[in-house]
């Protein structure tokens, strides 16, 4: 039967008219004619037929007609003798045509300047400004820094360069930072590695310029292209007024970053800071808190204030010289800094001293010492250091230098088990996580027990990579672990409860767990090594496409399996956790104040650290470099008496006494309550608190 099809007016009456459109300017002209002669002459009839002084006659009324059309078209509508009538429309009609053609020509030029400055091609004319170069989630944090600390200031700018759609920029820097202050914050688009475009943020005049690393495995060599681009459109642009920051992800490609950033750029590698920090937090739990307070301009940050009524005096005495800022080293007058100095080192005239204070306002004179209370010192001999379980959980191109760095800190004996998928763990020789008698989800006390270090622990020679990296650095890692720490590799998947199941995850002294990524065929190797205890395989990750994002992910997977073993074993797991994206942390199941490295987020800080105090450079290479000073969280009863009030002069003190610094303290009792849990940097040194024997004192101390 055929179908019956009713269509109705309104959609016959629409496809005429798309018909009428398409058939030409020509076609288009003479129907808007007709359609406009139909409403104007009769609606000009009505005017004149209901005008109580229209003309009597026909032809006088049919004349008021023809004039109400002329005026109502802009023809004139004159009356006379038909030549002069034929002029007059002529004439009206041309001047028609020329006006209607200059008010498109104007229009036209004003859209085209329109959609040109919504494509942010035009040059910013600016000067002192900050320039952003490049396009990642690190761009939210660094302008949202920015902001902040251009707060103080009457004005400024961010410049900002990505090839990206102008208003698509505005637009999420709007949502995801939210109110900018007193910073204009301008769009361009273009390429980081285009000279001629690169000038369209004005770099010559730029206070600092911050290149940004994008994600994916070539961003590095993208971080190096814009610094080469950077020198070519500003030349020189690396030894004069505008200070240049950068950061690479991978160590290999640092040095190739420094040379193309020049000789007073700085360029952050991001491997090599998370795996420190990882690795100090990981021994003195809490240590990320203090980091990030110290890199956020919203809280205590480092300032050099002058050494006014100090000069010729010692460090030492200035230690106790500022009541709310607390002294941690001096800035010199060739731009060297020096952590920590011997107390008796001399202040000289040009010295400047590197503070922790509120604001750069804030750090104001006022000696302390008479606050110093000689009975509440405690002098306590050196803790003996004893050999630690450690467990690493995943793998990265960063997992070297994690072992590395380790090896450097932990006591003779200590031993490291490490889990991976089978493609990583492979290169290492790496044998599967043992099985238990009853393997479970979360692991109960009876049936959970440690990985055998003997069985799995085998030397690992130096010539393989652990990852595909060089296998120099791989080597350089072991040789590192072999001094001191005891290296065991196993294969699993970190996200399978079983492999979790077969490790006594409680009885280890610290855990780090690491992003890794899940290799399409490394899931089904880490599937049947770790399903020799049941036949449930694990159900895949839905696809993401960006591989950080991928590592996030899993490391959640991760987490939620520990919380509910340490939930099991009734304790709390001494966790260290890495991620990428700071949006994750915030998902991630863990109690208050737990411990993580977020690499983005914490890469953003320190270049916007930098961009606004240059100096701050040689600060944060010295805190991060194995050698150097660096913050620790030490027993506070070891420096003052427990149990009784004293003031926080006393214990800055006490630890003048052993060479250190110290700026701050943290309370055991408020370690899990929000916001500070437990942490104070710079307390007012005329205040009293009672230290318990499970507090500890925030110094700076030689590594």
């Amino acid at each position: 039967m055929a179908q019956q099809h009713t269509t109705s007016l309104r959609l016959r009456l629409r496809y005429r008219f798309d018909h009428l459109v398409s058939g030409g300017t020509t076609a288009l002209i003479g129907w808007l004619a007709l359609a406009c002669l139909a409403v104007v002459v009769p609606a000009s009839m009505v005017l004149v037929w209901s005008d109580r002084a229209a003309p009597a006659t026909l032809s006088g009324r049919l004349t008021a007609v023809w004039a109400s059309v002329g005026q109502t078209l802009k023809i004139g509508g004159a009356v006379g003798s038909p030549l002069y009538v034929l002029a007059s429309v002529s004439l009206a009609l041309v001047a028609l045509l020329f006006v209607s053609t200059l008010v498109s020509l104007i229009t036209t030029g004003i859209n085209r300047r329109i959609m040109s400055l919504r494509l942010g091609h035009s040059t910013v004319l600016e000067t002192r400004h900050t320039v952003v170069l490049g396009w990642s989630d690190q761009v939210f944090p660094v302008i949202g820094e920015l902001v902040a600390a251009n707060a103080n200031q009457r004005r400024s700018a961010i410049a900002v360069l990505a090839p990206q759609d102008k208003v698509w920029m505005e637009d999420e820097i709007s949502t995801r930072v939210g109110d900018s202050g007193r910073t204009r914050i301008i769009c361009r688009n273009g390429s980081t590695t285009d000279p001629a475009e690169l000038c369209r943020v004005s770099p010559r005049t730029a206070k600092a310029v911050l290149v940004l690393p994008p994600t994916g495995d070539t961003g590095d060599a993208h971080v190096v292209k814009t610094l080469l681009a950077l020198d070519a459109a500003a030349p020189g642009s690396g030894e004069g007024e505008a200070v240049v920051v950068a950061a690479v992800r991978d160590s290999r490609n640092h040095m190739t970053a420094r040379l193309a950033a020049g000789p007073t750029g700085h360029v952050l590698c991001v491997d090599d800071i998370v795996a420190r920090l990882l690795v100090s937090t990981a021994r003195q739990p809490g240590l990320s808190l203090i980091y990030s307070e110290l890199l956020d301009f919203e809280g205590d940050e480092f300032y050099p204030v002058a050494a006014e009524g100090l000069v010729g005096r010692t460090f030492g005495e200035a230690l106790l010289s500022f009541a709310t800022s607390s002294a941690v080293g001096l800035l010199h007058t060739d731009g060297s800094v020096t952590l920590n100095p011997d107390p008796r080192a001399a202040i000289g005239p040009a010295d400047r001293i590197i503070v922790i204070s509120q604001d750069d306002d804030t750090a104001v004179r006022a000696d302390v010492a008479s606050h110093v209370e000689e009975d509440a010192i405690v002098t306590a001999g050196p803790r003996i250091a004893r050999a630690e379980r450690l467990l690493l959980l995943g793998w990265n191109r960063r997992a070297p230098l994690v072992i590395e760095q380790l090896g450097q800190y932990v006591s003779p004996g200590t031993t490291l088990d490490v889990v991976a998928l089978g493609e990583y763990a492979a290169t290492r020789g790496a044998r599967p996580v043992p099985a238990t008698r009853s393997a479970r989800p979360v692991p109960a006390t009876r049936s959970a027990r440690p990985v055998p270090a003997t069985r799995s622990a085998r030397p690992v020679p130096a010539t393989r990579s652990a990852r595909p990296v060089p296998a120099t650095r791989g080597a350089r890692a072991v040789t590192a672990a072999r001094s001191r720490l005891e290296v065991s590799f196993h294969d699993g998947d970190i996200t399978d409860p079983l492999t979790l199941a077969k490790l006594d995850v409680p009885s280890y002294d610290s855990l780090i767990v690491i992003g890794e990524t899940e290799p399409a065929a490394s899931a089904s190797a880490s599937v049947s090594a770790c399903g020799s205890a049941s036949d449930t395989p694990v159900a895949p990750h839905a696809p993401v496409t960006d591989p950080e994002a991928r590592a996030d992910d899993r490391t959640l997977v991760t987490l939620l399996h520990l919380r509910a073993i340490g939930d099991a074993a009734q304790r709390e797991l001494a966790l260290t956790t890495e991620m990428s994206d700071d949006g994750n942390r915030l998902l991630a199941p863990a109690r208050g104040g737990a411990d993580f490295i977020v690499s983005g987020r914490l890469i953003s800080l320190l270049m916007t650290q930098i961009s606004e105090s240059p100096y701050l450079a040689e600060v944060f290479e010295e805190l991060f470099r194995a050698e150097g000073h660096e913050f620790h969280l030490k027993p506070a009863a070891d420096y003052v008496r427990a149990g009784h009030e004293v003031s926080f002069a006393t214990a800055v003190e006490s630890a003048r006494r052993r060479r250190e610094c110290a700026v701050g303290y943290r309370l055991r009792a408020r370690s899990a309550t929000g916001p500070d849990y437990g942490v104070r940097i710079n307390p007012d040194k005329r205040r009293r608190i009672r230290f318990s024997e499970e507090d500890w004192l925030i110094v700076l101390a030689e590594s």
